[in-house]
């Protein structure tokens, strides 16, 4: 099965000399299962000519905010929109999951509360489970037709279902601790306060479900193969 990676940001200096390339972290969460990869970087204009190049496609994290005012927002939620018009599986993950739903109708800004680093508890239906976080942008309002699958106590939208085709989580599962280690270490100047960026080191230890997301996103695209 081709997976479409929509790449909408590129690891770059230490970051991509310690983790290798950013779609490489999806190709590990979702080895195993036969798929094959292309990837778009998307944050450079080039973007697929149809949603037929892939049998599923996945929109990746971003330090670009889904609301701002680059030139390859707009493509992307207009090839948002011609996927789920194919009926091919789609999956976001963090700002992959804030630009399906402003694509789709919803309304996505800064979360009052702040940012949110590190191990955070996630309730899925019966389940709860931790995944490591890295935002402060949320889903504030969710599109028409959206089922909310995931939250948390600072992200109540948190994961989206739209149908049998589209879902979309806020953490990252792709994120295990190796990544967020490397991350804590080379962004410690970066936007995220000194206090935020200590509180997710003393977390770091938290046991977290990477693997069984990766396990339900796998399953997504398997069950919606063309």
């Amino acid at each position: 099965m081709r997976i479409g990676i929509l790449l909408a940001e590129q690891f770059t200096g230490p970051i991509a000399a310690a983790l290798g390339p950013y779609e490489g972290l999806f190709a590990r969460l979702l080895d195993g299962n036969g798929f094959a990869y292309q990837t778009y970087p998307v944050e450079q204009m080039v973007l697929p000519k149809s949603p037929d190049e892939a049998d599923g496609w996945l929109i990746t994290g971003s330090t670009a905010g889904a609301y701002e005012d680059h030139p390859w927002i707009g493509p992307l939620q207009d090839f948002i929109a011609q996927i789920q018009a194919s009926g091919r599986p789609l999956v976001g993950i963090c700002f992959g999951h804030q630009i399906i739903a402003q694509a789709l109708g919803g309304t996505v800004e800064k979360f009052s509360g702040g940012w949110s680093v590190g191990p955070e508890g996630y309730q899925m239906g019966e389940a709860l489970f931790s995944l490591n976080a890295w935002h402060q942008d949320q889903v504030t309002e969710i599109p028409p037709g959206a089922q909310v699958i995931a939250r948390s106590r600072r992200c109540k939208n948190a994961g989206l279902a739209y149908g049998d085709t589209i879902v979309s989580f806020q953490p990252h599962p792709e994120f295990n601790r190796e990544v967020m280690e490397v991350m804590l270490t080379h962004l410690a100047d970066g936007p995220v306060p000194a206090d935020v960026m200590q509180a997710a080191r003393d977390r770091l230890a938290t046991p977290i479900a990477d693997a069984t997301i990766g396990t339900q996103i796998a399953a997504h695209f398997l069950k919606n193969r063309p």
